[in-house]
């Protein structure tokens, strides 16, 4: 039987059992409202949730086989479950502590806090933990080159692993486990610094432009938008390829390079931000009262703008940091980003390419630049979960 004909068979099935469940929710409940007024799609939904639900518990079964060759077919569906429901129990707990330890204030903030936004909060915090205190949580540094190459991930001897290194080491004997760490400590420091350039001269000049308006607005607004015009990712490596001639051997000049142009890059959509909030409020009574008193333009921008243009800015910061952090990853993949001998998740996936080979047959090795790029996804969702949440809040809109 073909993929295809299974497929439509399946959503037969799930079709005729959305049917039937609505059916006898309204006998068993004697139609009740709730079954009465379900539409056919929300029964279906329901049906192939559940559909769902016993497939991944029965996947997760096989991944726990004594047979090595189904394990490893579903070994990492069995890791990724375990995460989910590891991460749900930490978020669950870390909400449930905000609630009972803190101010009164934060007490409120955690009460009234979705489950998406406490595991986002939580990963955040661990993310700078990890990457504030990297030299001391490190079991070695990210420049040291280890007596042994190419150990498999895994620590089993048998496989070519080493129980010292139980992430194993890289094609020229750096530890992983100690580049992995080290790698938050470079690529989210260096993309949070990057965001941060790009908002002060983004929003700087976008205030300038709300504010005073007239040709400086319009030089500004049009050489904004024809660096909108090329895309940011190719325009980034265009500029990076010319950098990296300028850097030579100075491989830290080009991380320099990289986070002068990256956010010059960001810059542009800052700006469009900071003066479309800026035009909306420039235009208040108590920007005009202000003006009347005699208050410079400093005053303007910092004292009345900006504290009410908080809010957007805010959410905007964390979605340019996604951003930002994935072009910086993106440019370390291509070469051309953070360069050796700095840890950089980018640079890790591209290096330790080679252990995908042993997915089949030995998927715990396999996951060696599933483990970079896993950091990568894991920030990017715990950010946009507080982005989320924060533009929720600051919308006005009740649960």
């Amino acid at each position: 039987m073909s993929i295809w004909l299974t497929l439509i068979l399946g959503l037969l099935a799930i079709a005729a059992g959305g049917w039937l469940f609505r059916f006898a929710g309204q006998k068993i409940t004697g139609d009740a409202p709730r079954f009465r007024d379900m539409p056919y799609g929300v029964a279906f939904g329901y049906v192939f949730g559940a559909v769902i639900v016993v497939w991944l518990a029965w996947a997760y079964w096989l991944s726990r086989s004594a047979d090595p060759a189904v394990a490893n077919k579903y070994f990492f569906l069995g890791k990724a479950i375990e995460g989910l429901i590891l991460f749900a129990i930490a978020a669950w707990l870390f909400r449930l502590l905000g609630r009972s330890v803190g101010t009164e204030g934060t007490k409120k903030l955690f009460r009234s806090m979705p489950l998406t936004a406490s595991f986002g909060i939580l990963m955040i915090l661990i993310y700078a933990f990890v990457a504030i205190f990297a030299g001391a949580l490190a079991p070695f540094g990210q420049e040291e080159v280890l007596a042994q190459a190419n150990v498999v991930p895994g620590g089993d001897p048998a496989m070519g692993g080493n129980p010292d290194y139980p992430l194993g080491t890289d094609q020229i004997g750096r530890d992983i486990l100690s580049r992995l760490i080290y790698g938050a400590q470079n690529t989210v420091g260096i993309a949070f610094i990057t965001t941060c350039l790009a908002f002060f001269i983004g929003g700087t000049l976008g205030f300038l432009a709300a504010t005073l308006q007239g040709w400086l607005d319009q030089v500004l607004s049009r050489a904004v938008d024809v660096l909108m015009a090329i895309p940011s990712l190719i325009f980034a490596l265009l500029l990076m390829t010319i950098a990296s001639a300028w850097a030579g051997s100075e491989k830290w000049l080009l991380t320099v390079y990289m986070v002068i142009i990256i956010a010059v890059i960001d810059s542009t959509r800052v700006f469009r931000l900071a003066r479309a909030v800026g035009l909306n409020i420039v235009v208040m009574d108590y920007i005009e009262a202000a003006k009347l008193r005699g208050e410079g333009l400093g005053y303007l921008i910092f004292k009345e703008i900006l504290p009410n243009a908080t809010a957007p800015l805010l959410a905007e910061f964390g979605l340019r940091f996604c951003f930002v952090f994935l072009t910086i990853a993106s440019l370390s993949f291509l070469g051309v980003g953070i360069q050796p001998p700095l840890a950089d998740w980018g640079t890790m996936v591209r290096d330790l390419a080679q252990f995908i080979n042993f997915a089949v047959f030995a998927p715990q090795v396999a996951s060696a630049p599933l483990l970079a790029a896993g950091a990568i996804a894991l920030l990017t969702v715990a950010v946009n979960f507080v982005v989320d949440w924060m533009l929720h809040k600051s919308s006005g809109l009740k649960e």
